[in-house]
């Protein structure tokens, strides 16, 4: 188990697997061996609190990634699979894809991680590949700013070197209908599941302000100093500046800047009522967590009215390799998995068969394909977070 008083050092030497992790989280240089001799003797808590970061929530990642190190697979001469899984639902799904291979008597090459481990080690995969060929066959992930990002997948996404290969012809209604459209209308991406962020709102800090409904009401000066929000979950926080930003402009990014209390771990916003620290009124998170406050309680679930923000799951696959990918692409858009996703991550899934059981009046907001083709998505998320720190520092 690792504790806060250990060096960096001594947990990169028994975990060498959470060394993305902390290059994740901002302590550059740490694959240098001449870097980690300089500055690796100093504690975990001592590195954490100078970078302000919350210790228990730092640790309980690095716990979650230990447990993941056992999910990379390799098999020579097989399909290749890269990607993250979101925590909640990655032991379920890594089983059911071992009993895929033992039914169909096939051996895979994946390397799946927890989502925690962050998007930079398979940044460099595509970064270092100028081939197709050095391309996993599969790619999977949630969020914008891999397969958005015109310097990374982008320069094999314009070259049409991948293909939506699900079978199904349409996604499921909550996500095909006269408000929204998730399918891919280029043919690139196939999307499996979302994300949503809700609000968790404390009634015993809310005061005599009205119960916040919408994104807008989030963005309003009543709540300055009183959100949390999810920065250290990439996908999710992305997600929200990309929307935000498309929806009222860059003045809401600051004005989302300057909502921040503080910055928690989705199982620390759950508790925050219990904790030591400044209470938010309002949390946003994954919509998973929310079930997790229990009943009668001070925290209250509220599903934006103007719709859940959404973090899409995609799935890329190559084009040239159609015919083998086949079986394994409806695998993972099948029923088995869309129910994981569903039913225990409580990320609604595209396919027609599932029910999401989610309420069908909670909308969903979703910036839509043409927003994504027409900008640059890897400079916007750069560009909100320069405009959300202005709103933080102001």
């Amino acid at each position: 188990m690792i504790r806060d008083t250990m060096t960096i050092n001594e947990i990169l030497e028994s975990y060498p697997e959470t060394l993305d992790y902390f290059l994740a989280q901002g302590f550059k240089g740490f694959d240098d061996e001449q870097m980690k001799k300089q500055l690796g003797n100093i504690k975990l808590k001592t590195a954490l609190s100078a970078k302000k970061i919350n210790v228990i929530t730092f640790l309980n990642e690095l716990e979650t990634i230990i447990e993941a190190s056992d999910v990379s697979k390799v098999e020579e001469g097989s399909i290749r699979i890269s990607g993250l899984l979101p925590c909640p639902v990655k032991g379920p799904l890594l089983e059911a894809l071992e009993e895929y291979e033992e039914e169909m008597k096939i051996k895979l090459n994946y390397d799946l991680k927890a989502a925690s481990m962050g998007l930079e080690w398979l940044k460099e995969e595509v970064i270092d590949a100028d081939n197709l060929d050095k391309l996993s066959d599969v790619f999977i992930s949630a969020g914008f700013d891999l397969f958005f990002e015109d310097a990374l997948m982008g320069k094999f996404k314009d070259r049409k070197l991948f293909k939506d290969l699900v079978s199904y012809d349409r996604y499921n209604s909550d996500f095909e209908n006269e408000e929204i459209s998730l399918r891919d209308p280029r043919g690139d991406y196939s999307m499996l599941a979302v994300v949503p962020a809700v609000f968790l709102v404390n009634k015993n800090e809310l005061g005599d302000r009205s119960m916040p409904k919408t994104w807008e009401d989030i963005l309003s000066p009543e709540f300055e100093k009183s959100v949390s929000l999810p920065i250290s979950d990439f996908d999710l926080f992305n997600a929200m500046l990309i929307h935000i930003y498309a929806k009222y402009g860059e003045n809401a990014i600051r004005k989302l800047g300057k909502s921040l209390i503080q910055s928690m771990h989705p199982s620390q916003m759950v508790k925050s009522n219990k904790l030591k620290i400044d209470i938010p009124t309002i949390t946003i998170m994954p919509y998973f967590f929310t079930k997790m406050t229990g009943q009668g309680g001070p925290m209250v679930a509220q599903w934006p009215e103007d719709g859940a923000i959404i973090s899409p799951i995609f799935m890329l696959t190559k084009r040239e390799k159609e015919s083998e990918l086949k079986e394994i692409v409806d695998f993972f858009a099948g029923d088995i998995v869309a129910k994981v996703l569903s039913h225990q991550g409580l990320f609604p899934s595209t396919n027609p068969n599932i029910d999401n059981k989610v309420d069908k009046n909670n909308k969903y907001m979703w910036v839509g394909w043409d927003y994504i083709y027409d900008n640059d998505i890897g400079k916007l998320i750069k560009k909100c977070e320069k405009l959300f720190n202005e709103g933080r520092n102001s």
